[in-house]
């Protein structure tokens, strides 16, 4: 396991061999929430004490958390790869969008394998 999920937030896994301590914080979101354990187990326990911590204190303040990958986000690339990309996406007959989405789908699943 890379990440721990939980309630659609998802947490990294970190060693600390100086403090012989598991830690992480959760991803996606603009604050910072990290957690820690002795223990695989108690990383997995304060990460979700974290979240659940984290939703109730939006909820007491009337304030909608932030739902972290949105799949929204903008990326800056050189003009000249902006456009080869936008005319490779004409050429398939599709949108930039989806040309990138295509592009990036690829490549996760290439390093999945």
């Amino acid at each position: 396991m890379k990440y721990l999920e939980y309630k659609g937030y998802t947490g990294t896994i970190e060693y600390s061999p100086e403090d012989n301590l598991l830690y992480g914080k959760v991803l996606g979101v603009m604050g910072l929430i990290s957690y820690e354990g002795e223990t695989g187990k108690h990383l997995e326990e304060d990460f979700k004490a974290v979240v659940d911590s984290y939703l109730a204190d939006c909820r007491d303040e009337g304030k909608a958390p932030e739902k972290p990958f949105k799949g929204s986000f903008n990326v800056r690339i050189p003009s000249t790869l902006h456009q080869k990309a936008a005319l490779k996406a004409m050429e398939s007959k599709t949108s930039l969008n989806n040309f990138v989405a295509e592009a990036i789908r690829n490549q996760v699943e290439k390093e999945s394998v």
